[in-house]
């Protein structure tokens, strides 16, 4: 077990480009949760929300592992909590954060380290890194427990909803129901991880991804995540009608001057192409 108090198991580091980095530090355990953990990252999320310093975040995970789910050695704390308490539940948290978060994954990323991965809107992944959800293999430690609903009632636990929406069902279940590691390659090509790197890049390429987010517009990033993020959750008809509400009331709320300033832009980037020719 690490010495280190709750506070220093997860970091939180500012950077004066609106940029913030979250570390999961618990390398000697392969950064696994306790429930103090849990709490400590929830709560990293909701307070960088409600930074306006800071417009993009990363997370990651310290030494050899992004996340290696939660600490079983420790589990009671966690399977006993009130594990409906949204103040407690990093996904919930990441969920509600309106800022992109970007997921630097190097190593393992298992069961609720995979949920945490899965609540990132961008994922860049170290060579060889795998993720994988070891639920199916838990039956004998649920058996300790009273009832089995509880366990797979426990904070974080959105795995199997989200995961068959992003890379197809029949993946999906082969994933989980053989609970055999998905290859950072592998979930490249299903479109789960938009970037495999080398280890060394990671950091560099996450970094230089948030920069360029950064450089844009931060209300129409806030907007188009929103816009994205809940679109995905309806049926095609009824997300297309949500981003034609959500546009439309976004340009009643623009002003005249917001209007000519758009068209001064426009006309200002046909101008260069033009030169170019």
């Amino acid at each position: 077990m690490d010495r280190q108090s709750p506070e220093k198991l997860i970091l939180v580091n500012r950077h004066p480009n609106g940029v913030a980095l979250i570390t999961i530090n618990r390398p000697g355990s392969l950064n696994s949760l306790t429930r103090p953990m849990m709490v400590d990252l929830a709560q990293a999320f909701k307070k960088l929300e409600r930074d306006e310093s800071v417009r993009v975040i990363i997370l990651t995970g310290s030494g050899r592992s992004f996340c290696s789910g939660v600490d079983l050695t420790a589990a009671e704390d966690v399977f006993k909590g009130d594990v409906k308490d949204p103040e407690s539940d990093p996904v919930v948290q990441m969920e509600l954060c309106r800022k992109p978060i970007i997921g630097a994954v190097r190593g393992f990323a298992v069961t609720a380290g995979f949920e945490i991965a899965l609540a990132c809107d961008i994922l860049v992944a170290a060579k060889g890194s795998k993720f994988m959800d070891t639920h199916a293999r838990f039956i004998p430690f649920i058996l300790k427990y009273k009832s089995a609903l509880r366990i797979l009632n426990t904070p974080l636990t959105c795995l199997l909803q989200k995961l068959s929406r992003i890379i197809g069902v029949n993946k999906a279940r082969e994933v989980s129901l053989t609970a055999s590691p998905l290859t950072a390659e592998v979930a490249e090509k299903l479109g789960f991880v938009n970037h495999v790197v080398e280890e060394g890049e990671l950091l560099k390429k996450s970094r230089e991804i948030a920069d360029a987010i950064v450089k844009n517009n931060q209300d129409l990033v806030l907007r188009y995540k929103a816009v994205i993020n809940d679109g995905i959750k309806l049926d095609l008809g009824r997300a297309l009608s949500l981003e034609k509400e959500r546009a439309h009331d976004y340009y009643n709320g623009m002003t005249k001057e917001q209007f000519r300033k758009m068209q001064e832009f426009i006309a200002g980037r046909s101008s260069k192409k033009q030169s170019k020719l």
